[in-house]
């Protein structure tokens, strides 16, 4: 049995400037840059992902990110589910309503796209992401008994949440 990755470590299955100012809304970029996703990244998790590991995920079909300057979400679309990779947000720009509108832009083009199910883990001791994900209208699935690894060296389980698209394609909840 593989051992469960550490936190925010690369997903264990193979699977231009953006605008400026807190207002901008949020895009996919087109390419997306994976330099630019990793120094987001890297503002945002104590262990990053690096720009070939963002290089290797965005070869991959399906997977698309929705970028602002202050942030973005990485998402793969497979058949009729999709799952949020990653979201990054950097600490300055926390608590204004990014992280809400980037799952709500995913969520949207997830569905464009066919999706009818979005689907995530969060480490559990990540309150505010918790709560973003409630508010967005996720749903707890099941947890992963210690799949993070945590900073003081500990191990942290992951919750897995999902949200249903199929619900209301049209109005997908927004935090």
């Amino acid at each position: 049995m593989p051992a469960p990755a550490p936190l925010s470590a690369r997903p264990r299955r193979h699977a231009a400037q953006p605008p400026a100012g807190p207002a901008a809304p949020a895009r996919r970029m087109t390419p997306p840059d994976p330099s630019v996703l990793a120094a987001l990244h890297a503002q945002a998790f104590a262990a990053p992902w690096d720009a070939a590991a963002f290089a290797d995920l965005l070869a991959q079909p399906g997977v698309f990110a929705v970028v602002e300057t202050d942030g973005f979400i990485l998402i793969r679309l497979v058949l009729d589910e999709a799952e949020i990779l990653t979201l990054a947000v950097r600490p300055a720009a926390r608590r204004a309503g990014l992280g809400g509108r980037l799952v709500g832009q995913g969520a949207v083009q997830a569905v464009q796209g066919g999706a009818n199910r979005l689907f995530l883990e969060v480490a559990e001791d990540n309150a505010a992401a918790r709560a973003l994900y409630a508010r967005a209208g996720f749903r707890f699935l099941g947890r992963r008994k210690a799949y993070y690894a945590a900073p003081d060296g500990g191990r942290t389980d992951a919750l897995v949440l999902g949200l249903d698209l199929a619900a209301n394609p049209d109005t997908v909840p927004l935090p």
